[in-house]
């Protein structure tokens, strides 16, 4: 499917109509089953933009998911995405290989729906909403089952009279099905152990040969965007990553990088602290002094003194 400018959906019922769906029960939240897709044609390629937030258990074959940049094929089994509004994903259908049934679930929640409640604060903090699509989380059956009792207390509340306690309910049960993703997550950062030291392992390479190049002087020092991007993955997954690992996000690893790249060059070299400085990408020696000490609890000239 050759990329186009994605349509932009405003509203659940409009995603509902574009899908051929039938109109959703409420206007800010929806649940969409493999019952829903039932007698449908195959789904079509979709390309768009969502003011509302996308959370999906997807398994069909043939279908491949584009976000952000990066492609993921669900052949495996569950994986579960997440998308927060106004981030773009890409349905391509592979026209050589017909779909398989679709199955899992989409919870589709309009910002409208928790706002002026505690969620619409809290769900901005649940990293997993900017993970790209190729760092899903892969669910084993246990947990497939958990979030599935979830989703099915969310569409039978969603299903019944509405009262006063309807919507505080629906919320309590979404909340329940972040923080079990989130410890999911957790649990996949731990187990994927080759994979993840892999990355630690490029990290560190990556670093060790920025801060030997001129591109420290040049560049100044790299980003969390630009590591993230060298490293293949999001800002947000490498953050999460290397705090359930190390305890540190990436900006604090950059920051111990530069710290013994400069203890290196204070103690084996002749070069003015100035100079050093200079090399490390800082502009007024100032600055550099006052980021070491930070770092070190002490100065960088003393920290040379110590060496003589």
């Amino acid at each position: 499917m050759a990329d186009t400018k994605p349509i932009r959906i405003k509203s659940i019922s409009e995603f509902h109509r574009l899908r051929g769906l039938s109109k959703p029960k409420h206007p800010l939240i929806s649940i969409v089953t493999k019952d829903d897709f039932l007698g449908l044609p195959n789904p079509s390629a979709m390309n768009a933009m969502f003011d509302f937030y996308f959370i999906a258990l997807k398994r069909i074959t043939g279908v491949k998911y584009r976000y952000g940049q990066l492609h993921y094929d669900f052949e495996d089994g569950g994986a579960l995405f997440f998308m927060a509004p106004n981030q773009v994903l890409n349905i391509e259908i592979n026209e050589k290989e017909n779909p398989g049934d679709p199955s899992g679930w989409l919870l589709l929640i309009h910002p409208d729906f928790i706002w002026n409640t505690p969620l619409a604060k809290t769900i901005k903090q649940y990293d997993f909403f900017d993970y790209t699509v190729n760092e899903a989380l892969l669910l084993s059956e246990k947990e497939e089952i958990t979030l599935n009792g979830i989703i099915e207390n969310i569409r039978q509340e969603h299903n019944a009279n509405i009262d006063k306690f309807s919507k505080r309910i629906i919320i309590s049960h979404i909340e329940a099905l972040l923080n079990y993703s989130e410890r999911f997550y957790n649990r996949q950062f731990i187990t994927r152990e080759k994979a993840n030291h892999q990355l630690l392992d490029r990290l560190e390479k990556l670093l060790t040969g920025y801060f030997k190049s001129d591109d420290l002087i040049s560049e100044g020092l790299p980003t969390v965007q630009y590591v993230a991007e060298k490293l293949n993955v999001s800002p947000s997954y490498l953050g999460s990553l290397l705090r359930t690992l190390t305890g540190q996000n990436t900006q604090q690893h950059i920051h111990d990088k530069l710290v013994e790249r400069a203890k290196e060059r204070i103690s084996t070299t002749d070069l003015s602290m100035s100079e050093i400085a200079y090399e490390l990408g800082f502009e007024h020696l100032q600055s550099f002094s006052k980021f070491f000490k930070a770092k070190t609890n002490i100065s960088p000239l003393k920290f040379r003194q110590s060496f003589n």
